[in-house]
């Protein structure tokens, strides 16, 4: 298998020649063109055949958001979005990109090498194994018919990576407000959950936030771990299901990490919960997951048809920590089929 072929796609022409001596240093990476607008990517896609695109939001004459929504439909290209600080960056996920990271404010060259390096590069050999034809809209939240859950005091728990942003969006849009505490972790820069969730909340019938330490977490509410070093936990205090959010190490490379979020709720909810593992590259998750299925909680993974990386959901069905996969469009069905036997 050859390097993988990338399109870089900025309007500065100093950055984007930054990023593309930085991306060249790596041998499994093959610079085939660059471009400054749409228009020039446009071109450089039809000569070039790029595995994938990095891509900026802020372009002249047609924004990359633009962009995406024209070339994805005639022209399906794993691309990896560089964004501000913006929600913006959500509609770019929506229109098809694989993923994105957060542009850096460069001071320096050595700031701009660990950025390539450590956040860029990581994403670009992520998006080349991306499964671009599982890419899907979520749409709005429509009113499914499911038999209302009973019980008080469960837990749904809910871990992603890559391709998570639109596959949580998909199960959440049909979570009732009937459904039981939702805490989650999609991995994600700094700043960026805030508005994940924001946009979560305004999109579905539950309530949605950004989790702070000691939230409760309620029925037909959703708790998002913060982006950042901080951990999250599910605790059981006096009753009640708080959340713990605490600085840490990273666990399998990430914080917050799935694993972490798992395991506590393993400890604190036992067989009083769900836990469902989707979309994503590695491995976070699944050890936390075969804790939840050993201390009696039930468990879904998506399947392999509809993950954008199979990675996540794979390595917990290995595990034996799967109870069941389901594609993404029956999860929400099958979540409350099994809240409603607890």
């Amino acid at each position: 298998m050859g390097p993988i072929k990338v399109l870089v796609v900025d309007d500065s022409i100093v950055f984007r020649e930054l990023l593309v001596q930085n991306l060249s240093r790596d041998p499994s990476i093959q610079i085939v063109a660059t471009a400054g607008d749409a228009f020039e990517a446009r071109d450089a896609i039809l000569a070039h055949h790029p595995d994938v695109m990095t891509l900026d939001i802020e372009l002249p004459r047609m924004n990359g958001i633009e962009f995406l929504r024209k070339l994805m439909p005639q022209y399906p290209l794993r691309t990896v979005v560089i964004s501000s600080l913006s929600d913006k960056v959500f509609d770019a996920l929506n229109a098809g990109a694989v993923d994105f990271v957060a542009k850096p404010a460069v001071s320096n060259r050595a700031q701009l090498e660990e950025f390539v390096r450590n956040d860029l590069l990581v994403k670009v050999k992520i998006a080349a194994a991306a499964q671009i034809g599982n890419l899907r809209r979520a749409g709005m939240a429509q009113e499914q018919a499911h038999l209302p859950v009973k019980k008080n005091n469960l837990i749904v728990a809910i871990g992603a990576s890559t391709g998570g942003t639109e596959a949580i969006l998909s199960v959440v849009k049909d979570f009732g407000t009937d459904i039981p505490g939702i805490v989650a972790v999609q991995h994600m820069p700094p700043g960026f959950t805030k508005m994940y969730a924001k946009r979560l909340n305004d999109n579905c019938r539950i309530q949605v936030k950004e989790a702070e330490p000691g939230d409760r977490v309620m029925p037909g509410h959703m708790l998002i771990a913060p982006g950042g070093d901080r951990h999250m936990k599910l605790v059981k205090v006096s009753g009640e299901y708080r959340v713990d959010i605490k600085p840490g190490p990273k666990v399998n490379g990430h914080c917050p990490s799935v694993d972490v979020l798992f395991d506590s709720v393993a400890k604190a909810a036992g067989a009083d919960a769900v836990g469902i593992i989707l979309t994503g590259m590695g491995g976070d998750g699944a050890k936390g997951l075969l804790a939840m299925r050993k201390a009696g909680a039930r468990t879904v993974g998506q399947d392999e048809s509809t993950c954008i990386v199979y990675g996540m959901p794979k390595v917990a069905y290995d595990l034996g920590a799967v109870e069941r996969q389901e594609k993404l469009s029956d999860i929400a069905g099958r979540t409350y089929a099994l809240l409603n036997k607890m």
